[in-house]
């Protein structure tokens, strides 16, 4: 659980870095590695 944290909040700081620089579509993908890691926690926490 603490792994899966620590990448959701790394991929946190990144998409704003991305967004902070105007990339784009690296911002969309770490929206998208964000979302993954958020269901993967959520998973975990439900069962």
């Amino acid at each position: 659980m603490k792994d899966l944290n620590k990448k959701y909040e790394t991929a946190k700081t990144n998409s704003i870095e991305f967004m902070r620089s105007g990339q784009i579509s690296n911002y969309f993908k770490a929206l998208l590695e964000m979302n993954k890691y958020k269901r993967l926690m959520m998973a975990v926490i439900a069962n």
